[in-house]
């Protein structure tokens, strides 16, 4: 709450690199419902993957893991779990689809968010519960060494301090301190600092952050995964929680590293929405050209699911068909078998005076 109180108590110049994404959003805000009106049942295949790619990469951000060949079957599915990670993960799935239908209706409150943390956090003793015990952030070095990256609320002062940032972040809004965006990560701030949980905060940080974006009328976090960005640029997120971190006890600390962060974050998500909205109307030939391109994309191994998540609107049948006819050209192997077999490309060495014919192999091919 201590980013809050520094709002309240003197309302902050905006620096110019937060100015320019907020001008930046607030386009991308105007297109949105065109872009959303424009093809519904086919912003239904966004829908989807955004879902899997939340629940996905939220967990994996914290080290809870899940075979890639049963991500579907978690998150979508209905049968039985095998273990607590895959507990957790469908646990926020349901989590998020409750934001996504019901944002409007979720207030941000401290039951709110107690009841974020029970459905993301399954059957475990405390899951809906404050810490009881005082926890540090430690970093832990690989040569054994550690050091306490920051503080957070003692145990028995935390009830008072989600309190007191609820309150005031319900006052921001109504006296409108700051721009709304600007107060969404300032809570998402508060409450990291906070660390109102044993375990899953974070988790819970990402789902209050979906819900306060739509109530700031955000919604691109319906189509495009935050959690997914955050993850992929992680070093980032950790460097800016911490440089906006320090200080924060004394109300000293300066928030807008952090905040810019998830400001991007926001940018980066409107710029792919635009992107993908673009892809789902692609011509005739198009689809099969993507899944090319984004087999070739791959530096590495990849398995089935990552090239579907690099195809969004790509249906699986023509993901597979694709690849498939990479197979039988011989530009790429498979490693394994099943829906979680890795795959890589080939390395197929020229032949001299046919170098026509090492570009393309039965019809497809790296052009």
């Amino acid at each position: 709450m201590m980013t809050l109180r520094q709002f309240f108590a003197e309302p902050s110049t905006i620096p110019t690199t937060a100015s320019w994404y907020l001008a930046d959003l607030s386009k991308a805000q105007g297109k949105q419902e065109l872009f959303t009106h424009q093809s519904p049942q086919k912003l239904k295949i966004l829908r989807e993957h955004a879902l899997i790619e939340s629940a996905v990469s939220s967990n994996r951000i914290e080290g809870v893991n899940v075979d890639q060949s049963r991500i579907r079957t978690v998150v979508l599915g209905k049968t039985l779990l095998k273990d607590r990670d895959e507990e957790e993960v469908r646990g926020y799935c349901d989590t998020l689809r409750l934001i996504h239908e019901l944002a409007e209706e979720i207030p941000v409150s401290e039951e709110t968010i107690l009841k974020f943390h029970k459905l993301s956090r399954g059957e475990i003793w405390d899951a809906g519960k404050y810490k009881e015990k005082n926890i540090d952030i430690i970093q832990k070095y690989p040569d054994g060494r550690q050091r306490v990256r920051f503080k957070t609320v003692p145990a028995d002062q935390t009830a008072q301090a989600m309190s007191e940032m609820i309150e005031l972040w319900t006052r921001g809004l109504q006296e409108r301190w700051v721009h709304p965006i600007i107060l969404v990560a300032t809570l998402n701030l508060d409450f990291l600092c906070i660390h109102p949980f044993r375990d899953g905060n974070g988790r819970v940080s990402r789902l209050l952050l979906l819900l306060t974006c739509y109530h700031a009328g955000l919604e691109v976090g319906r189509y495009i995964s935050l959690e997914r960005l955050i993850e992929q640029n992680k070093e980032r997120y950790y460097e800016t929680l911490e440089q906006s971190s320090q200080g924060w006890h004394e109300e000293k600390h300066d928030p807008w590293p952090y905040i810019n962060y998830l400001l991007s974050i926001l940018k980066f998500a409107y710029r792919e929405f635009e992107d993908r909205v673009a892809q789902l109307k692609s011509p005739r030939g198009a689809k099969t050209e993507r899944v090319k391109a984004a087999v070739k994309a791959f530096s590495g191994t990849f398995t089935l699911y990552e090239l579907e998540c690099a195809c969004m609107g790509v249906s699986r049948d023509m993901v597979r068909k694709v690849l498939r006819d990479l197979q039988e050209a011989g530009l790429v192997e498979c490693l394994g078998r099943g829906p979680g077999a890795v795959w890589q490309k080939r390395v197929i060495p020229l032949k001299r005076g046919n170098k026509e014919g090492n570009k393309k192999r039965n019809g497809v091919g790296w052009e």
